[in-house]
């Protein structure tokens, strides 16, 4: 097949086309910037494009398909020539269902937690050699591609995001799946950008449920309220399967999962990820894997890239980085930090980076969020406010919002590095969290600080 990309340079539209590159496709693609590490894995292939920018020309009917991104526009000129020679055009969800409507479709939804339990079920299934197809959000320990697509596995798990799916095309990705077996990990209102009112969003929630197919199951999380009310009411005709966080404890630093042969060490830690633990677990027995395989296998599992990462450690300091952003993947984050290292000063600087997590209306949800740190520092750029086209923010609003006194606040980048290398960081830990780079803070700086 003939396959061309708008918007090739994304984190999930250039795994696909590798994907499909891999599977014996071929592949072309345009976008208008493309950054690293995009850039070199599709160079590495050949895939990527020679001139950036938009060419009609690069449409054609020797095409079987063109694969539409979040990235372009609605007038993309590629896409109004792919429609007026009346080319199929799908999203990126769309594609994955048409290469997987044949096979199991596993699917993991959830506001946040579900790139960590797709990963963990992937490496489950990797250490015990089982293949499957699958798309996860974050580059994993062992893996190739954020994606993989074959004719014969049997299975597919696919993270399922409530995003949504393309410019022309506004339902979220998660409701194109249509999933036999499906886990839900946990609600907690997201894009406000999309969905600007808290029923919205629970709302895609419920059309997810009820788009499992008939016979199939979801597992979902019960000490989730929002969670529990959304499978409990559904009446599709499905298995309802609840799962809650396991037994376990910290000691010296070391957390323990309880198992039926006795306390268990395991490489990830917080109550939110032996939660996720817990949901991938039932997934995977779901997939033929037993409980014994299963804690053999997650007793070496490290974590997802980003999730909760060690960055740098030394007899007095360790650092982490984490992906959270919205308030209840803070407030989560920091716990589970602070759980770890009870004995240590927890310094956690996070950045609001999000549409979401820059608009005045929604800055309340943080309340109380980073509560766990004994030194909270929150950084953000007052220009990716103006880009936004949002209302300017405060750094006062924030102050109210977080509803903490001694929070610093910065809103320049020089002034920021100066102080996260200017601290004392003697029994301490670090805490990075955010969806962006903190105005172009270089972490392997702080790792060769903390290092040295």
């Amino acid at each position: 097949m003939q396959i061309h990309f708008i918007a090739i340079g994304g984190s999930a539209m250039h795994n696909l086309a590798l994907a499909l590159e891999h599977k014996g496709y071929t592949i072309t693609g345009s976008d208008d910037v493309i950054f690293e590490p995009s850039k070199s894995r599709l160079e590495a292939k050949e895939l990527l494009p020679e001139t950036f920018g938009w060419f009609p020309e690069k449409i054609n009917k020797e095409l079987d398909a063109v694969i539409l991104g979040m990235h372009a526009k609605p007038d993309n000129p590629e896409l109004l020539k792919a429609q007026e020679l009346g080319i199929t055009i799908y999203s990126y969800p769309e594609f994955l269902y048409e290469q997987s409507k044949n096979k199991t479709r596993v699917v993991i939804g959830g506001s946040h937690g579900k790139t960590t339990i797709t990963s963990m079920i992937l490496h489950v299934l990797n250490y015990h050699n089982r293949p499957v197809d699958y798309m996860v959000g974050a580059q994993l320990e062992g893996f190739d591609r954020m994606v993989h697509l074959t004719e014969e596995n049997d299975f597919i798990v696919l993270e399922g995001d409530e995003y949504l799916s393309s410019p022309i095309d506004r339902r979220p990705k998660f409701h194109l799946y249509r999933p036999n077996i499906a886990l839900l990990s946990g609600i907690a209102w997201d894009h406000i950008n999309v969905f600007p009112t808290f029923d919205n969003y629970v709302e895609q929630f419920r059309i997810f449920v009820d788009s499992i197919v008939k016979g199939g199951s979801i597992t979902y999380n019960e000490e989730d309220d929002e969670v529990r009310k959304v499978v409990e009411a559904s009446e599709n005709a499905i298995r309802k399967l609840p799962y809650r966080t396991p037994k376990y404890e910290v000691e010296n630093g070391q957390t323990l999962l309880e198992t039926p042969e006795g306390p268990m060490p395991i490489e990830v830690f917080g109550k939110h990820n032996l939660s996720n633990l817990a949901g991938a677990k039932w997934i995977c027995q779901n997939m033929g894997v037993d409980e014994d395989d299963f804690y053999e296998a997650i007793a070496t599992f490290k974590g997802a890239s980003k999730r909760l990462e060690k960055i740098a450690e030394s007899t007095k300091t360790v650092v982490y980085k984490d992906f959270a952003h919205s308030p209840s993947k803070v407030a989560a984050t920091t716990r589970a930090a602070k759980e770890q290292y009870p004995n240590r000063k927890l310094i956690a600087f996070l950045e609001l980076h999000t549409y979401s997590s820059l608009n005045p209306e929604f800055l309340k949800e943080y309340k109380g969020a980073l509560d766990a740190a004994d030194s909270a520092v929150v950084f953000y750029l007052p220009e990716s406010v103006a880009i936004k086209k949002l209302a300017a923010v405060s750094p006062e609003q924030i102050s109210s919002a977080f509803q903490r006194d001694d929070l610093e606040i910065h809103t320049d980048a020089t002034t920021f590095k100066d102080f996260v290398f200017e601290q004392d960081y003697d029994n301490s830990v670090l805490l990075f969290m955010s969806s962006g780079n903190y105005g172009g803070l270089d972490l392997k700086e702080v790792k060769l600080k903390i290092e040295s």
